[in-house]
C-alpha cells in the first residue's frame, strides 16, 4: 500500500516537473536577447563615456535634429503593436489579417530604415560627419548602426515569413514559432528606446 502511494506521489511530481518545463524556443530566444543586450550595453557605455570628448567638430548639438528621428521612432514603436496583431491573427488562423498586419509591420520597419538613411545622408553631406571624423562620429555610427543592423535582420526574417505566408506555408500551428520571432522584434524596438535616449536625449 505504502509502496503504491509512494509510486503515485513520485509519478505526480514527475508530471508536475514535465508540466513546468519551459519551451525550448522561449529559452533560446531569451538567451539570444540577453547576449545581444550585453553587446548593446557595451556600445551604450562607450557612447556615454566619450560624450563631449571629441577634439574637433561637429558636436552632437550642432548636427542632431529631432523631428525626423521622432517620426522614425513613432514608426518603429508602432510596429510592435502591428506585430502583436499579426500574432493574434495567426492564432485565430485568420490568414489574410495575419498577412496584412505583418505587411504593415514590415512597412513601418522599412520606413525606419529609410528615415535613418536620410538622416545619415544629411549628416555626411551637409555636416561632414563620418565614421572617422571624430569620437562622436565613431560612437554615433557604431551604436546607431548596430541597432540598424538588427532592424535589417529582423525585417529579413519577417519578410521571409510574409513570403511563405503568401504561399500558404504559414498556418495557425506556426503561431508559437512566429510569436518567438515577434519577441526579437520587440527587443529591437525596446533597444531603440535606449539608443534614442542615449544619443538624442542625454548625448545631445
Amino acid at each position: 500500500m505504502n509502496a503504491s502511494m509512494n509510486a503515485g506521489a513520485i509519478h505526480a511530481r514527475q508530471s508536475t516537473v514535465r508540466q513546468w518545463q519551459p519551451s525550448r524556443g522561449k529559452v533560446g530566444m531569451v538567451c539570444l536577447i540577453a547576449a545581444e543586450s550585453c553587446i548593446f550595453l557595451t556600445f551604450v557605455v562607450a557612447y556615454l563615456f566619450y560624450i563631449g570628448k571629441s577634439a574637433t567638430g561637429p558636436q552632437p548639438k550642432d548636427v542632431i535634429e529631432m523631428p525626423l528621428v521622432i517620426v522614425n521612432t513613432i514608426a518603429l514603436l508602432s510596429s510592435s503593436f502591428t506585430v502583436v496583431m499579426a500574432v493574434k491573427a495567426l492564432e485565430r488562423k485568420a490568414s489574410r489579417a495575419f498577412l496584412g498586419w505583418l505587411g504593415v509591420t514590415i512597412a513601418l520597419g522599412l520606413w525606419f530604415i529609410g528615415g535613418t538613411a536620410w538622416e545619415w545622408k544629411g549628416l555626411m553631406e551637409e555636416d561632414g560627419l563620418y565614421l572617422g571624423t571624430n569620437l562622436f562620429g565613431t560612437t554615433f555610427y557604431s551604436l546607431v548602426g548596430l541597432h540598424l543592423l538588427h532592424v535589417v535582420v529582423g525585417l529579413t526574417m519577417l519578410g521571409l515569413v510574409l513570403i511563405l505566408g503568401a504561399l500558404g506555408f504559414v498556418r495557425g500551428k506556426h503561431a508559437h514559432a512566429f510569436d518567438m520571432l515577434s519577441w526579437y522584434w520587440h527587443f529591437v524596438d525596446a533597444v531603440w528606446i535606449v539608443v534614442f535616449t542615449t544619443v538624442y536625449v542625454i548625448g545631445r
